[in-house]
């Protein structure tokens, strides 16, 4: 991203361009820090990160219920992966648009793994039945990855996929094309999307991308107060998936559990 592309106060962005290497680098730095850096007023340095902001975030993240509603022209059309279920594709005009990156956030035991492995076995599926025609890659990051899961679903294809002939489904090798990866830090993550899954994405093994989960490796590796660091971290990460996503035509799934919220009148906070 060039300086010259900001929609910005030529004063300003020439401040920036002294003091930063990058319009990315930005969004790595804290207000305070970039006023103390650029020699900017707070005015100038909040007019300074909304531009760097709309200029790094090509589009603006797009809720299902905007899919649903039709309200988002650029995926209006396009390959899709089906999730397997009539009601969700239903929902997402067919299923998984196949050129980005989906988040999918709940409460524990709602369910996101299952559909995570559900998609595992959809993409296997020709595309006159929903897939891509090729398996999947699964990076655990948590837990060990719950195969016993997988079989069982495996086993529930026939009544799943009942539009699905059932030589179809019986010729099709499930389990030996999920390749599962565990990346039990940040470096281990990296490697694993620098080099491992390009690979299997170059050689055609693969055209879905499941990472399980994303948070829980940065809430582990950074204390509350190195944001900064892992702000940047984020990035380059987020960075790297939609690289993958748009090289390869790959649709990439992210697994996010939220928080629980507590109220006032819960006995256990005393």
């Amino acid at each position: 991203m060039n300086w010259d592309q900001l929609e910005l106060n030529p004063r300003i962005a020439a401040a920036a361009r002294r003091a930063l290497k990058s319009v990315r680098e930005v969004l790595c730095v804290s207000g305070p820090d970039l006023q103390r850096l650029t020699g900017l007023s707070r005015s100038d340095v909040q007019q300074l990160l909304a531009a760097a902001a709309a200029a790094c975030r090509r589009h603006p993240p797009v809720p299902a219920l905007l899919l649903h509603r039709g309200q988002c022209r650029r995926f209006e059309s396009g390959l899709r992966l089906s999730v397997g279920c009539p009601v969700l594709d239903r929902l997402l005009r067919g299923g998984l648009p196949v050129g980005g990156v989906t988040e999918l956030a709940g409460e524990s035991g709602a369910g996101k793994t299952q559909l995570a492995l559900q998609l595992c076995l959809s993409v296997q599926y020709p595309p006159r039945h929903g897939g891509l025609n090729s398996g999947a890659v699964y990076i655990c990051t948590e837990d060990s990855f719950p195969i016993r899961r997988l079989q069982q679903l495996i086993r529930e294809q026939s009544s799943l996929h009942s539009d699905v002939p059932p030589t179809l489904i019986n010729r099709l090798q499930f389990s030996d094309h999920v390749y599962i990866e565990h990346a039990a830090d940040l470096d281990s993550l990296q490697v694993c999307l620098s080099q491992r899954v390009p690979l299997l994405l170059a050689r055609g093994l693969v055209r879905l991308l499941v990472v399980d989960s994303v948070a829980a490796l940065f809430r582990s590796e950074f204390l509350a107060d190195n944001w900064l660091e892992r702000n940047k971290q984020l990035l380059t990460f987020s960075s790297a998936l939609h690289h993958l996503s748009q090289e390869f035509t790959t649709p990439v799934l992210c697994i996010n559990q939220v928080t629980d919220v507590f109220n006032s009148s819960d006995d256990s906070l005393g």
